[in-house]
Parts: structure tokens; sequence; C-alpha cells
């Protein structure tokens, strides 16, 4: 029923040619403009207020409510619809940062009030997150779902590039305050077409509704039972928890290493957002994958294995160039994985289901980089990238024996 009702919505339009979808697609990117301004506008902020050593604790207090509240902001998502998790997140997220640059400029802002900011903050995130996550398959058809996998990935990866030198050049005008104004003017861009987006409302609510902590109990048993979906979502965490700390973590440390430099670093990076920037316009532009459960896979373990030959391979051009494949490989994987969970759930688990994903990139992931840290310190990164990618192709490897994954396709 929810499929028809998405059907009858789109007139069977691809979504690149869709209003109601780049609609979707324009309030989206405003809110990762804002998201990215506002995080260079706290770093500043801190770094303005506070000692050196209490930056990062500012930094990191926002990822301490998103990891502990993401899996019951699944359970708002399908309680209550994402169109209004996440109507209502922007919301509060636009007053949040508007009333943070009106108290910036009046007064400088101390530890405590930056670190409320970004508890804050965190805590809407953890609602926002699972929502947003949940809301393609509701605004398009699911033969159009890799498509708007691959765009909604460009639109993160624009977030990315576009949005620190925004935030720094709102700071270089008028200081965080500026930027923190910037941030909140994006979110409140991002309301209003938010409200004109067609969004299918899925299944109707129960009169009687389970108390919340049943809900997610119901919805993780979901996720461990389904044939496809619970060992993607594992394969995910597999690989995430596999890929984050070379990712985030070892590439700087490779660049000291190998005397690359700042600039070699920003090189090496700067290869693998455009490979993933690739793949994104790949899928937006092929939309249906043949075989898409097979070759989800193989990008999983092509992917990690580049991962992992940026550690070993010595000169800067080499790293730069497997770092290319590696993100063209990794971003097809990605979008693929998604697109086949979103096509397989049920409409009322999409939310919890979501948040069980975001989970691991979010909240799981970033644990795992003190420990690569620490094994690069101690053994060099060459091993330690190497053992982080055998991690990653775990995912993959375990998943090429089940036949509900292997011979997965999408409509």
């Amino acid at each position: 029923m929810a499929q028809t009702a998405t059907a009858a919505a789109t007139g069977g339009r691809p979504v690149h040619r869709d209003g109601n979808v780049l609609r979707w697609l324009t309030a989206y990117t405003a809110s990762m403009l804002g998201d990215s301004v506002y995080f260079v506008a706290l770093g500043f902020a801190a770094a303005r207020a506070v000692p050196d050593a209490q930056v990062g604790l500012v930094m990191a207090a926002g990822a301490v409510p998103r990891a502990l509240l993401m899996l019951g902001g699944g359970v708002a998502a399908d309680r209550f619809g994402p169109r209004r998790v996440v109507v209502g997140s922007d919301a509060v997220r636009c007053v949040l940062i508007l009333a943070a640059a009106a108290g910036v400029a009046a007064a400088s802002p101390g530890m405590w009030l930056l670190v409320a900011l970004a508890l804050a903050f965190g805590v809407v995130d953890a609602l926002f997150m699972p929502a947003v996550g949940a809301l393609p398959p509701r605004i398009t058809t699911a033969d159009q779902l890799v498509r708007l996998q691959g765009l909604r990935a460009l639109v993160v990866r624009l977030g990315q590039v576009a949005g620190p030198p925004a935030g720094g050049l709102a700071m270089g005008l008028g200081g965080a305050g500026t930027a923190f104004l910037v941030a909140g003017l994006l979110f409140a861009v991002s309301v209003p077409l938010l409200l004109g987006t067609r969004i299918d409302p899925g299944p109707r609510p129960a009169a009687a509704r389970a108390p919340a902590a049943r809900e997610l109990r119901d919805g993780l048993g979901y996720v461990r039972r389904h044939p496809l979906v619970g060992p993607l979502v594992l394969s995910g965490a597999l690989c995430e928890l596999g890929l984050a700390g070379p990712l985030n973590v070892g590439m700087v440390l490779l660049a000291e290493r190998r005397g690359w430099g700042a600039s070699g670093y920003g090189w090496v990076i700067a290869a693998f957002g455009a490979g993933a920037a690739l793949s994104s316009a790949l899928l937006a532009a092929r939309g249906r994958i043949p075989r898409a459960g097979a070759v989800q896979i193989a990008a999983l373990l092509v992917g990690a294995a580049a991962t992992g030959l940026i550690g070993i391979v010595p000169a800067l051009t080499a790293a730069a160039a497997t770092a290319f494949v590696a993100g063209l490989v990794c971003g097809i994987c990605g979008g693929l994985a998604t697109a086949l969970v979103q096509t397989a759930v049920e409409p009322g688990y999409l939310g919890r289901v979501t948040s069980v994903m975001s989970l691991t990139g979010f909240g799981l992931a970033p644990l795992a980089y003190p420990l690569f840290a620490a094994a690069a310190g101690a053994l060099g990164p060459s091993p330690v990238f190497l053992a982080s990618a055998l991690l990653a192709a775990l995912g993959g490897a375990f998943t090429a024996f089940l036949p509900a994954v292997r011979s997965a396709e999408l409509p």
C-alpha cells in the first residue's frame, strides 16, 4: 500500500526529474551545510574561549547523547513518522543555533555554555539521523531508490566540501556569532522545503502503542531475524569498524610517517572523496544494478583491500590513486547496501533499522580511533591498515556464503 501511494505521488518519474524529490534534496543540502558550518563555528568558538586541552571536550560532547539516544531516535521515527521528526528536528536546530548566535554576539561564551550547546545539538541529531535516513523509500519508488541514494550521497559530499569553507568565511567576516547565524539560517531554509515535500506517511499507527522499550526490542529482533537485513547490518558494522580508523586517523599518521605533510594528507583524502563522489554520481545515473547483492559483496571486498593497500604503497601518487579506487568502490558498496536494506524492510521498521545502521557509523566506529592510534604507534601504520582492512573484509566474506545476500536483487 505504501509503495502504491509513493508511486502515485511520483508519477513514475525518475528522481532527477521529480520536483518533489528535488525539493527534499534541496532541504537536505541546506541541512547538511548547516551541520558543517555549525561544527566549524563550535570549534573556533571553543578555541577562542577555552584552553587547548578543553577544545576536544567541547567538540566531542555532542557525540555522547548522539550515541546513547540513536536507537531511541529510530523508535521515535517509527512511532510518530519520520516526516514529523525530521521537520521538528531541523526547526529545533534552527532555534537552538540562532539562540547561540545571539548569545555569542552578546558575550564571550564559556566552556560550559558551549558544552551545553553541543549536548543539546547531539540530542537533536540522535532524533534527526534515523528519521532522515528512513525518508527515501517514502518519497520515491523502489526502482528509483538507488538513484536517490546516489544523489543523497552527493549531497553529503557537498556538505563536507562546501560547508567548512563557508563556515570559515563566516568566521572571518564576523566571528563565531556570524557563523552560528549562517548555520541557523541554513536550517531555517530546510524547514519550509520539508513542509512542502510530499512524503508517504507509511502504515497507520496502532491505536494502542507498545512501550518504547518494547518497540526497541522488537526492532532489534526484526533486524536479527531478517535473512537479508540482519547480515547486511552486521556486514556494514564490521566494515565501519574496520575502515573508520584508517580513513579518519590512519591517514594523518601515515602522512606524518612518510613525510608527506599536511598537503600530502589533503591529496589522499581528496582522492578518496573524489572516488566516493564519482560512485555516487554513477549510482544516480545508472539506477538499477543487476545482481546487486553480489556486486555489493564484491565492492566491499575490493574497497577493504584498497584501503589496506594505502598503508603499504610508499609513494604519495600511488597512495592517492589507491585512495581514489577505495572511495569509488566503497561508495558503490554503501549505496547498494542501503538500497537493499531499505527495499527489504517493512515500512513500520524503517526508523529503527536506520537507527541501528547509523549507530554503527556515528556512535561505535569512533571508539576505534584510540585503539587504532595506539596500535599504529606501537607497530607502525602499515600493519594496522592491513589488520583493519581484514576486519572490514570479514563483513563481505561471511555474506558471500549467504544465498539471501548473494542473490539479492533491487526492483
